[in-house]
């Protein structure tokens, strides 16, 4: 079961909003991902974002909680710190979590972990709607080998999500810690050995996704996809949850790589937006780095005046335009909202027969 809808879009709980977009209003996004740092400690073989060299920029503090007081007061509902690196290699992580809480920003962070110690943990917890961490294996050896790394940071992975299940215990935080393990053919026999060792630990769940390489990535060439034999995983892995431990397999985003998307172009860029730990606003992840598609920088520019400004409006409509969406992801975090966006625009006939 997926009660947190992480293999769906949650566009419909936003009827204001839609309502606005519907009738050709200009609207603030809902949703920002940002990356507060450029490198990373580990190097791992699925990166989406490899291809950027994983330079440590850095997004300055200032900057930063100018931003999010402007996205606050805009209307922006959430933020995710992840983007193109590990986000608590910045050393004022912890703080920006807390100070995006405190303008009424539901906050969210994606990490590999490893830097998620007890200190990190009783700071981030309180504020945080939900804490995923990248965990791609059951075992030492194969961790190394997926993450690029070397495997004493596997169980001091498992020893902070201990960490991090006692504080929220202790203190009944709200913040949902999760799990992803993006499914290939180095660790397909180590998801059962992962499910066991979460379930014991006390995390909320586990999620399985698909490998979707992002257009620019490099390393992606070697990594098979395991699907032929996804549902076994799907039809056994039920057995390893239990009331409190959800264990949600993405088959909708497995079963959606062999289609051909229903729609024909990406709708969604209204309601989302990247930003680069260098400060750079693209229109989502799969522009990250491209000079060509970056809508402005908020070094320079206040946010709102970027998503006003007259360059935007010619990336976006170069995208819509021009832009050939099987470049994309087969199975992108937009995917889910671009359907129902299209269905929106595109009505079926006799659509009030309900």
């Amino acid at each position: 079961m997926d009660n947190f809808k992480l293999d769906s879009h949650k566009l419909m709980y936003h009827v204001s909003t839609l309502n606005q977009w519907l009738g050709g209003k200009d609207i603030f996004p809902i949703y920002v991902e940002m990356g507060l740092f450029g490198g990373c400690n580990h190097r791992c073989i699925f990166c989406a974002f490899d291809y950027l060299k994983y330079k440590p920029s850095m997004l300055k503090e200032a900057c930063l909680k100018k931003f999010l007081s402007e996205a606050a007061r805009g209307g922006v509902k959430a933020v995710l710190f992840s983007g193109e690196g590990e986000p608590l290699l910045h050393p004022k992580a912890s703080e920006f979590v807390g100070f995006a809480k405190k303008k009424r920003i539901d906050v969210a962070l994606s990490t590999n972990g490893v830097f998620l110690d007890q200190r990190v943990c009783q700071k981030i917890l309180p504020d945080l709607s939900w804490l995923r961490v990248s965990l791609n294996s059951g075992s030492a050896k194969n961790y190394a080998l997926i993450h690029g790394t070397t495997a004493k940071d596997f169980q001091t992975v498992l020893n902070n999500l201990k960490h991090a299940v006692n504080i929220k215990r202790k203190n009944k935080y709200a913040c949902v810690l999760g799990v992803q393990l993006v499914l290939l053919q180095y660790n397909s026999k180590q998801v059962y050995k992962l499910a066991n060792l979460l379930r014991d630990i006390g995390v909320d769940y586990l999620v399985i996704k698909p490998f979707s390489p992002h257009p620019l990535s490099i390393n992606s060439g070697p990594i098979r996809e395991v699907y032929n034999d996804y549902h076994n995983l799907q039809r056994k892995l039920p057995a390893y949850a239990k009331k409190d431990f959800q264990i949600i397999f993405r088959a909708n985003s497995f079963d959606k790589l062999n289609e051909i998307k229903p729609y024909k172009k990406c709708l969604g860029f209204d309601f989302i937006a990247h930003i680069s730990a260098k400060g750079d606003v693209f229109p989502c992840n799969a522009f990250v780095g491209r000079k060509d598609f970056a809508l402005g920088s908020i070094y320079k520019n206040s946010f709102s005046d970027i998503l006003e400004s007259r360059k935007r409006k010619i990336i976006l409509n170069k995208i819509y335009r021009e832009w050939d969406i099987d470049k994309c992801r087969k199975s992108c975090r937009q995917d889910e909202a671009n359907r129902y966006l299209w269905s929106l625009q595109n009505r079926v006939l006799h659509h009030n027969f309900i």
